[in-house]
């Protein structure tokens, strides 16, 4: 079985921990043999550089023709990098809003996680984590604030911005549609986050999805707002199983769940569209601090090489191998810095990705 895979390494630590990635799959790949082909593509401040845009449209086009994306991290110093003293459209996240719209990636899953080896790392207390929790929230991707028409103006001297935030039902439904199905694979469960006290966007979210989960009997239904999710990821993050919600919410909630975990640097991500063509990349940024030292954890990135298998290459069985192969890792005590704890053996990037590959 051969694949073809487009490969985009990224700017600050993304290529590092792409190419541990790539180690992995292919260790993987001669174990249960399938061949992946990779065509490497520039986007963000990578692109920048040699195009002077984030995104080109040959990228979009070779990105289309892939069996899925592999992606490291996009961006740089916000205080620092001349990427950013280019007006918002040509910046480097800018080229990602645009590739997930270009793909039609419309739902965004991210697993987060707690390997009991990594407890110490977590800093919510013994009595609140237990024996972990495993939850995926579920994001709307394409649509919603980040979308919306945006415009800055100046009113009597005084300058005002405005961005809008829209959703029809038909994207509330299809996002809705796959979390219900996310939640039948798993523990049937589906808290819909939403302001529905407060917006009118949030109130068609509640409505649409009260809708869909009629479908779906064997799942529970609830509903809870934004503020209130925020809080119960830190009071209880066990009663969470499916989070489905939209755009900007997912967005700061998954960076919370992540958080909860330990490390940013173990949060897997997975974008798909309706026919289960996905993008795979960490949910962490660049860390243009520490690019090039050999400190970056590149496990989010492994992981995220694992959904692609299952999700967009039906290769269920490597991803298990490569998901057991990180717990082993974990297990026999070998830590990245960023989850480092007494009496475990520190290593590099390099290293964490040699150790990973040789246990699957």
């Amino acid at each position: 079985m051969n694949y073809n895979i487009a490969v985009i390494p990224g700017d600050g630590i993304g290529p590092e921990i792409v190419e541990q990635a790539i180690q992995v799959l292919d260790t993987t790949g001669k174990k249960f043999g399938f061949e992946l082909n990779y065509t490497k593509l520039l986007m963000g401040g990578a692109s920048i550089d040699v195009y002077g845009i984030p995104l080109t449209d040959e990228t979009i086009e070779k990105a289309k023709a892939s069996d899925a994306v592999l992606m490291g991290s996009i961006g740089g110093d916000a205080r620092t990098s001349p990427w950013y003293r280019l007006e918002p459209s040509k910046r480097p996240e800018a080229g990602l809003l645009k590739l997930r719209k270009s793909l039609n990636l419309f739902a965004n899953l991210r697993p987060a996680y707690l390997y009991r080896e990594l407890k110490d790392a977590c800093p919510l207390r013994d009595e609140i984590i237990g024996d972990g929790f495993d939850m995926m929230i579920m994001r709307e991707l394409t649509g919603g604030l980040y979308f919306g028409e945006r415009k800055t103006v100046e009113e009597k001297g005084v300058k005002k911005a405005i961005d809008t935030l829209t959703y029809d039902e038909n994207e509330i439904r299809r996002i809705a549609k796959r979390g219900f199905d996310i939640a039948m694979k798993r523990r049937k469960k589906v808290t819909s986050v939403d302001k529905a006290n407060v917006l009118d966007s949030s109130r068609l979210w509640r409505s649409v999805v009260e809708e869909v989960a009629k479908d779906y009997p064997e799942v529970t239904l609830e509903h809870m707002l934004v503020d209130n999710c925020a809080m119960q990821l830190v009071r209880d993050p066990k009663q969470f199983d499916v989070i489905l919600t939209e755009n900007m919410f997912g967005d700061i909630l998954s960076d919370e769940a992540s958080m909860v975990t330990g490390s940013i640097g173990m949060l897997s991500s997975a974008s798909l569209n309706e026919t289960g063509f996905g993008l795979y990349e960490p949910s962490h940024g660049s860390a243009p601090d520490i690019a090039g030292m050999d400190i970056a954890n590149p496990i989010a990135t492994i992981l995220s090489a694992a959904m692609m298998l299952r999700f967009s290459l039906n290769l269920d069985e490597a991803a298990d191998a490569i998901e057991a192969a990180v717990s082993q890792v974990l297990k026999d005590g070998y830590r990245t810095g960023d989850i480092m704890s007494e009496g475990c053996t520190k290593v590099g990037c390099k290293e964490m990705g040699r150790l990973i590959a040789e246990r699957v």
